[in-house]
C-alpha cells in the first residue's frame, strides 16, 4: 500500500494546508464583536475619462461577519475533499485486505489521478470565489510541482497572474489619492491610462500608462496599484490561521508544522504592502547586478529589471518602467497563437537562454550580496516582445548572511561532486552542510535524513532519495 499512502498524503497535504485557512467558524471570532451597524465608507471624487465627475467608494476593511461567511464557504467546500481522500483510501484497503482484490500500480495511479483531478477542480473554484490569502497559498502550491500532485498545480496555475481586477475608476481614485498634489489633475501626470489592467494579483494590479512631459514623458510606464483595505483583509486571515495552527504544533498526524509556514508567510506578505520598500529593493538588486563583483566596472544584466520613476512612488502606488510582453505562465499559449511549436528547436534554445538568465541573476544575487527576489513564480517572469526576459514584482525579497551564502555554495559543490547517491562519505558531508545551513531533523531520524533533505531541496535530478525517503 506504499503508493496509496503516498498519494493519499500528497492530496491531503494540499487540502490540509488550505483547510487551515478556513478560520474555523466562530472559533476565533466572538459573536459579540460582530458589528451590526453599516460601516462608513471612504469615498473619493474623481474626473472620469469623459470629463464627468463621479464618486468612487473605497472598499472597507473586512468585517468579522464577512470573515465568518468566508470561513463557512471554504470549510463546506474543502471538508468533502479531504473526506473523499480518506474514503477512497478506506475503500481500496477493504478491497485489498478483506476481499483480496489486488490492483496494479497503473490502476492505482489512475484512481488517484481521478481523485486529484476532482479535488483540484473544486478547490480552484472555491478559491476563485473567495480570493484573499487563499490565492497566495494557491500560488505556492502551483509553483511547487515537486511537492503537490500535477492536477493541483495545473488547476491552481491560473492564480499566478490574472485575478479579478478592481474597477478602473477605483484604480484611478487610488492613484489620485496617493500621488497627486492638491492642484493637480490625473491628466497632468498621465497623458494615457489603459483602463484594462495588464494583470491583477491578490495585493495589487498593474495598468499601462504614459507620462506627460511634466514628468519626463512621453514615457511608457506601468502603474502598480494596491487594492484598498487589502492589507487588513490578508493580515487578518493570517492571524486567524496562526491561531488555528498553533495548537496543532507537534501533532503526529499533521504532515507539516503549519504554524511555522504561516508565520513565515506573514513576514513575507507584510513586505508586499509597502511599495516604497519595493522600489528600493528593485533599485538595489539592479545596481548590484549591473556592476562587477568588486564594483569597479559596469556589466550587462541578462534580463530586464524595471526601474521606478522618482517622485511617483508611495506606499500604495508604484510607477515604473513598462515591460512589454507576457508572463511565463502564458508563454506556451502565446507561442501557439504565433504559430510557434513549443517543442521546436527555437523554443528549446529560448528555454536554455531563460534558464541561463535566471540562474545567473539569482545565483549572483544569492551568493554575492545575499539580497534577492524571493517570489519568482511564472507570473513574475516575463517573456518580452524583443525576446528578452523580464523580472517583475520585487515586493518579496530576502537577505541571507555571508555565512549562510558560503554554506549554501558548499552544499551546491558537494552535491555536484558526489560520487553517488549512496556513498557514505558523500552523504555525511552533504548532511553536515545541510545541518549547518539550518535543516532540523528528528533525533531518531535515519543517518541519511539530512543528506536526503539537501538533495530534495537543491537537486531536482534525484529520482530516489537516500534512505528510501519518498519524493
Amino acid at each position: 500500500m506504499k503508493l496509496k499512502c503516498a498519494s493519499l498524503h500528497r492530496g491531503v497535504v494540499v487540502t490540509g494546508l488550505l483547510l487551515l485557512q478556513s478560520q474555523w467558524v466562530g472559533a476565533f471570532v466572538p459573536s459579540t464583536t460582530i458589528p451590526l451597524a453599516v460601516e462608513k465608507r471612504d469615498t473619493s471624487r474623481i474626473e472620469s475619462s469623459d470629463g464627468r465627475k463621479q464618486t468612487v467608494d473605497f472598499p472597507p476593511p473586512l468585517s468579522n461577519l464577512d470573515r465568518v461567511k468566508r470561513a463557512a464557504t471554504f470549510w463546506s467546500s474543502t471538508v468533502p475533499i479531504v473526506a473523499s481522500y480518506y474514503g477512497k483510501y478506506a475503500e481500496m484497503k477493504v478491497k485489498e485486505e478483506v476481499l483480496g482484490q489486488k490492483m496494479s500500480e497503473e490502476d492505482l495511479q489512475l484512481i488517484w489521478d481521478e481523485q486529484h483531478q476532482a479535488g483540484a477542480t473544486k478547490l480552484a473554484n472555491t478559491i476563485s470565489s473567495l480570493q484573499g490569502f487563499y490565492v497566495k497559498t494557491a500560488q505556492i502550491i502551483a509553483s511547487r510541482q515537486d511537492l503537490f500532485p500535477v492536477q493541483y498545480t495545473d488547476a491552481l496555475s491560473g492564480f499566478t497572474d490574472n485575478l479579478d481586477p478592481m474597477p478602473a475608476s477605483l484604480a484611478r481614485a487610488v492613484v489620485e489619492k496617493e500621488l497627486l498634489h492638491r492642484d493637480e489633475k490625473f491628466e497632468d501626470v498621465f497623458s494615457e491610462f489603459d483602463e484594462i489592467p495588464l494583470g491583477a494579483a491578490s495585493v495589487a494590479q498593474v495598468h499601462r500608462a504614459v507620462l506627460t512631459e511634466k514628468y519626463g514623458g512621453p514615457r511608457e510606464v506601468a502603474i502598480k496599484i494596491q487594492r484598498p483595505s487589502i492589507e487588513s483583509k490578508l493580515m487578518g486571515d493570517i492571524a486567524n490561521l496562526k491561531a488555528l495552527a498553533k495548537p496543532l504544533r507537534g501533532v503526529e498526524a499533521m504532515p507539516l508544522d503549519y504554524y511555522t509556514v504561516f508565520a513565515e508567510l506573514e513576514a513575507q506578505l507584510q513586505d508586499e504592502f509597502d511599495f516604497v520598500a519595493e522600489a528600493a529593493a528593485m533599485d538595489r538588486i539592479y545596481t548590484a547586478l549591473s556592476r562587477t563583483l568588486d564594483g569597479s566596472a559596469r556589466t550587462d544584466i541578462p534580463l530586464k529589471i524595471p526601474r521606478p520613476v522618482p517622485g511617483l512612488i508611495s506606499k500604495r502606488v508604484l510607477v515604473m518602467d513598462f515591460l512589454k510582453g507576457v508572463p511565463l505562465s502564458r508563454a506556451r499559449e502565446e507561442m501557439l497563437k504565433k504559430g510557434i511549436d513549443p517543442d521546436s528547436p527555437e523554443a528549446k534554445i529560448f528555454g536554455r537562454n531563460l534558464l541561463h538568465a535566471l540562474t545567473e541573476v539569482f545565483g549572483r544575487s544569492i551568493l554575492e550580496t545575499g539580497f534577492f527576489h524571493a517570489d519568482p513564480h511564472p507570473g513574475n517572469i516575463f517573456v518580452l516582445d524583443d525576446g528578452q526576459i523580464g523580472l517583475i514584482d520585487f515586493g518579496q525579497v530576502k537577505q541571507i548572511s555571508g555565512r549562510s551564502r558560503e554554506t549554501l555554495a558548499k552544499v551546491m559543490i558537494a552535491l555536484d561532486s558526489r560520487e553517488s547517491d549512496s556513498n557514505p562519505e558523500d552523504l555525511a558531508r552533504i548532511g553536515n552542510l545541510a545541518l549547518e545551513l539550518g535543516v532540523e531533523i528528528k533525533e531518531d531520524a535515519q543517518d541519511e535524513a539530512a543528506a536526503a533533505v539537501a538533495m530534495w531541496l537543491f537537486d531536482g535530478s534525484v529520482e530516489v532519495l537516500p534512505g528510501e525517503f519518498l519524493l
